[in-house]
């Protein structure tokens, strides 16, 4: 009688990569010690569950909760084994993700948690913390807005201003953009006071001082420049308008309109392995200092601030170009404003016509630089014969407008584009003004953090939970394997940039492509089919899994993760589970 033959399949991917980096970063470890559960809670404990929960958004692109259980019991050889333990799909199931998110909602072990993760981190990875960059953004929500809830109307980030929303602050270490500390508010709050509380959330846990924070205008507050200057820190920010209004820019501008200020260049740095050519110039500026002085918890605060005066010739043509187009909409609107059209008003009051034309300049902030002028005219129009009424000869009196281009108040307002000036308290021998310019300049590093948040690889956007306890939970989630994320990019680029190679095999339809950048998203997509096959005959049970590649060896070689994360799933089920520690 022939023995049946049974296989069984079940995709591994890049779970076992996501789950040894987890490891290696001490998540379930701090999440243990950290959060303590209360006795009822059974099963896999709160720091594997969502140690398995954030393979499961890194890997599926996906937070949502009811999602989970039916995936880990699509992966449960692969988690148990990883994990070194049995794993149920019930250990993932709605209610246990809500507890946990209750558990890491609770304000003074989340804190506790990140203080010891960032330590951790700063260690094992050898980061030497230098600049930390902060910045909000908002999510928007369909849940229901409650009056004291997170869930609120604000100037929304997301352009629908029609959903309530949370916001999300966020520190992060430069330059790999690694979250240092998140902060979730209701929606309504303004960024500006937002700013100096999560300073001093980096500072409590970093534990050092002597680092500069990197924020816009929003950052810009006098009282949180002094918290930051008497805490030994260092600022740099744009200073808003509201503190350097337009005639004091023009007083700082006038020398170097009258060519008794010279102005320091600014190039672009120079990347590893570029062509040598011709440095293009992005930016110019020069500097003053400035006493300042602000009450700080009832005592007197002192510090000498640098302002840097910079031109961005890049943002100076975009102004310029807008301007243009500006002054173009302006001549064809005034110009339109009296011509004879069916049902359209005409102006007979020069008066009126003036105002009128006024308005439209001041609509497109061109006023001072267009003159209008309205001229009287008398034409004469045929009518032709209708009807019983003869053929005439109409006289009309009308009012015409035309607009006169202000060549000098054009050429003076042009000047004066792409001019902004940067406040930092850290002295020139450590920060000259072209290192500040050119750090300002990546502040997209927190933007695309923010982009990761919201875009496909954590998806935060839209948020379904109600409560606000389980939506501040959710975010501190995401902010976990957004470091993950980050972490896991920075150790291969280092590792490439130390030997100077690139990595091939990650483009999808582009084997020979090549980068010594690659990022997180493309390394794990590299491990998409690895699959694992169980098979068993005449009661005995083997398992193989698919060879792994070259490319894929490479990751985990420049991971500093050992093969052995995937190779020890094809071992025989009766042999024991090895933890990834003990690897």
């Amino acid at each position: 009688m022939t023995e049946q033959l049974t296989l069984s399949h079940e995709r591994v991917d890049d779970i076992p990569l996501l789950l040894a980096q987890i490891e290696r970063m001490q998540v379930t470890k701090l999440l243990d010690e950290c959060c303590p559960t209360h006795g009822n809670w059974e099963g896999l404990s709160l720091g594997q569950v969502v140690s398995v929960w954030l393979a499961f958004m890194l890997s599926e692109a996906n937070h949502r909760m009811s999602h989970v259980e039916p995936w880990a019991e699509r992966h449960l050889q692969t988690l148990s084994t990883c994990l070194g333990t049995e794993v149920r799909a019930l250990d993932f199931s709605d209610d246990r993700l809500a507890a946990a998110l209750d558990y890491l909602s609770e304000d003074a072990a989340w804190q506790e948690f990140e203080r010891r993760l960032n330590q951790h981190t700063v260690r094992v990875y050898d980061l030497r913390p230098q600049r930390v960059r902060i910045d909000a953004t908002t999510a928007k929500s369909y849940g229901q807005r409650t009056e004291e809830g997170l869930f609120q109307f604000g100037h929304s980030k997301d352009h629908r201003p029609d959903l309530p929303q949370v916001k999300v602050t966020l520190s992060v270490l430069d330059p790999l953009g690694l979250p240092l500390t998140t902060t979730v508010v209701s929606g309504q709050c303004a960024d500006d006071p937002l700013y100096g509380p999560e300073i001093k959330r980096v500072q409590a846990s970093l534990g050092r001082h002597g680092l500069t924070y990197i924020g816009d205008a929003k950052m810009a507050a006098l009282a949180t420049r002094a918290a930051v200057a008497a805490s030994e820190d260092y600022y740099l920010c744009p200073l808003p308008a509201t503190q350097v209004p337009a005639e004091a820019l023009e007083r700082l501008l006038a020398p170097v309109w009258g060519q008794r200020q010279l102005l320091t260049p600014v190039f672009p740095p120079v990347r590893l392995g570029a062509t040598a050519q011709e440095p293009e110039l992005i930016a110019e500026g020069y500097e003053v200092s400035v006493e300042l002085a602000a009450t700080l918890d009832g005592r007197l605060v002192q510090w000498q601030e640098r302002r840097l005066v910079v031109r961005s010739v890049a943002w100076a043509a975009a102004q310029q170009r807008a301007l243009e187009t500006r002054l173009e909409k302006a001549r064809t609107e005034v110009a339109a404003l009296n011509a004879r059209r069916q049902g359209k008003k005409r102006y007979t009051a020069e008066a009126e016509l003036r105002a009128a034309g006024e308005q439209i300049l001041a609509q497109h902030r061109v006023s001072g630089l267009l003159q209008v002028a309205c001229t009287r005219s008398v034409t004469h129009r045929a009518l032709r014969r209708y009807g019983t009424r003869p053929a005439r000869v109409q006289t009309e009196r009308t009012v015409e407008i035309s607009t006169q281009v202000d060549e000098a108040a054009v050429a003076q307002a042009k000047r004066g584009l792409g001019w902004r000036v940067y406040a930092t308290n850290q002295p020139a021998a450590e920060l000259p003004l072209a290192q500040a310019v050119l750090a300002y300049r990546e502040e997209y590093l927190v933007e695309r953090g923010f982009g990761r948040l919201k875009g496909k690889p954590l998806a935060l956007a839209p948020l379904y939970l109600d409560t606000d306890e389980r939506v501040t939970g959710l975010l501190r989630v995401l902010v976990i394997a957004l470091r993950v994320l980050c972490l896991s990019e920075f150790r291969v680029r280092q590792q490439l940039e130390a030997t100077g190679e690139k990595l091939a095999g990650i483009y999808p339809g582009n084997p020979k492509r090549a980068t010594a950048r690659p990022t997180t998203e493309l390394l794990l997509r590299a491990f998409e089919g690895v699959t694992l096959t169980r098979m068993e005959h005449a009661g005995k049970l083997s398992a193989h899994l698919t060879p792994l590649s070259e490319v894929q060896h490479r990751i985990l070689q420049l991971l500093g993760l050992p093969p052995e994360i995937y190779l020890r799933l094809a071992q025989h089920s009766s042999k024991p589970l090895l933890k990834m520690s003990e690897l």
